[in-house]
């Protein structure tokens, strides 16, 4: 049975993947496996908006000034030295 096709609309990553496949003597297939693999593994997860609150409720308490919040570790940006 055939495997399935990859559709890849980035001219760029299918030159990518066919370059380190020819490198690693690997298919492409192999390769964005490995690839999207090794992504899952490394990206952190995302928490969910009701932990998100909940957490912050249970630290900060009730009342929470969200803007109060971003500005304690806002820092400004000193730009290009010219």
């Amino acid at each position: 049975m055939p495997e399935p096709q990859l559709s890849v609309r980035s001219s760029k990553a299918l030159k990518l993947a066919h370059l380190l496949a020819k490198k690693e003597r690997r298919t492409v297939a192999q390769v964005v496996e490995r690839a999207l693999e090794l992504y899952a593994h490394e990206e952190p997860q995302r928490e969910a908006a009701p932990d998100f609150y909940a957490r912050l409720s249970r630290d900060y308490g009730t009342d929470l000034d969200l803007d109060a919040l971003i500005r304690e570790d806002r820092k400004p940006n000193s730009g290009f030295d010219l």
